[in-house]
Order: C-alpha cells, then sequence, then structure tokens
C-alpha cells in the first residue's frame, strides 16, 4: 500500500526539481530589478529637478544617461515581467496539475482503503470457509471410521446370520429326519394295528376266546370256546 504512495511523492519531486527549482531565482531577480529599477526613477526624477533649477549642461548630459538607463531597466522589468507573467500561469497550471494529482491520491487512497477493507473482511470470510472445511474433514475421518466399524459389523452380522441359517437349515433337517422317522413308525404301528384288529375279527368269527397277550412275551395266545 506505500509503495504507490513513494511512487507518487518521488513524480512530484521529480517534477518540481524540473519544473520549480530552475525557476526559484527569477523572483529574487525580479525583486532585485524592481527596486534597483525605484531608486533610478527617484534619481532620475531628483536629478531633472535640479537641472530645472540650475538649467545647466552637465545636468542634460546626465539626464540623458539616466534616461537611456532608465529605459534600459524598464525594458528589463517588462521581459522579467513578462517572464514572470508566464511562470505565474504555468505555475497556476502545476498548481492545477498539483491539484489533480492529489485528488487522484486521493481517490486511489480511499479506493486503497475500500480494497483492503475488502481484503480484510475476504481473510475473515477465508478464515471461516478453513474453519468449517477443517471441521468437516474431521467429521468426514469420523465419519470414514464409523462407516468402516459399521462395515465390520455387517460383515459380522452376515456371517453370524449365515452361521444361524446354517444351523436352522441342519436343525429343520434334522426335525424333518425325525419327524420321517416318526410317520414311518406310526405308519407301521398302524398296519400292525390293522392287522392285529383284522385277525381279531377273523379269530372272534372263528369261535374263539379274546386275545390274550402277555406284555413280557409279546406272544399272543388263543384258547377255543366250548
Amino acid at each position: 500500500m506505500g509503495s504507490w504512495k513513494n511512487h507518487v511523492r518521488g513524480q512530484l519531486q521529480h517534477r518540481d526539481q524540473r519544473e520549480k527549482v530552475p525557476y526559484a531565482g527569477v523572483f529574487t531577480s525580479l525583486s532585485q530589478l524592481e527596486e534597483r529599477f525605484e531608486i533610478r526613477k527617484q534619481i532620475l526624477e531628483d536629478v531633472q529637478t535640479k537641472s530645472l533649477e540650475r538649467g545647466g549642461v552637465e545636468a542634460g548630459k546626465n539626464t540623458s544617461l539616466l534616461q537611456l538607463q532608465l529605459r534600459e531597466s524598464e525594458h528589463l522589468a517588462e521581459k522579467l515581467s513578462q517572464t514572470v507573467s508566464d511562470l505565474t500561469t504555468v505555475l497556476y497550471l502545476k498548481e492545477a496539475e498539483l491539484q489533480y494529482w492529489q485528488s487522484r491520491v486521493s481517490r486511489h487512497r480511499q479506493e486503497a482503503l475500500t480494497l483492503a477493507k475488502g481484503s480484510k473482511t475476504l481473510k475473515a470470510t477465508l478464515s471461516e470457509y478453513e474453519f468449517t472445511i477443517e471441521c468437516q474433514c474431521k467429521e468426514l475421518a469420523a465419519l470414514h471410521v464409523e462407516q468402516k466399524e459399521l462395515k465390520e459389523a455387517a460383515a459380522q452380522a452376515w456371517k453370524e446370520k449365515e452361521e444361524l441359517l446354517q444351523r436352522w437349515m441342519k436343525e429343520k433337517r434334522e426335525e424333518a429326519d425325525r419327524l420321517n422317522k416318526y410317520n414311518d413308525t406310526q405308519e407301521r404301528w398302524q398296519r400292525l394295528a390293522k392287522q392285529l384288529k383284522k385277525h381279531l375279527h377273523k379269530e372272534m368269527a372263528q369261535g374263539y376266546d379274546p386275545i390274550e397277550t402277555s406284555s413280557l412275551s409279546g406272544t399272543t395266545k388263543t384258547s377255543p370256546v366250548f
């Protein structure tokens, strides 16, 4: 921010060195010549007054010489006056230019202040964004860890599910085998009961006593009916 100020200050100083400093002695010379002109004019008036009183020739010569010097001084004064007028015009122009550059410097300074404020605001916003990104990165890392744990838990649950399914299918197969064996046993008992019932009806039809069953031997004895 200070570099452009130094640049403008250097340009103004360079301009003063080039345009104002060389003419600084002109005003002093003009003042000195004006003083000499006034002195010579006063002396000429005094000489003319004395020459009129005396009416001498020598006074006329001195008057002519003084008039010549006076005209020379007037000519130099006119030239210096014109030079001063030109320099005054240039000075006014330079003052106007200086005011213009000062207004530009003021405007650029205001713009620089505005940009500095905007930069400060942007830096604050950037800091907020960086803080938000840092928090989001931490949250993302935590979510990655949680996702990894969930994947591991899901894999473990899937493994346990498969093991449970295998056990369940094994138990169902065993249960089906037991049910089939039970059904086979029931069918055999039903066939045996039908055969026994059929045999009983047949013997009763022939006139025999009811069947006597021994629980120990498991055999059936029949006795004839008299």
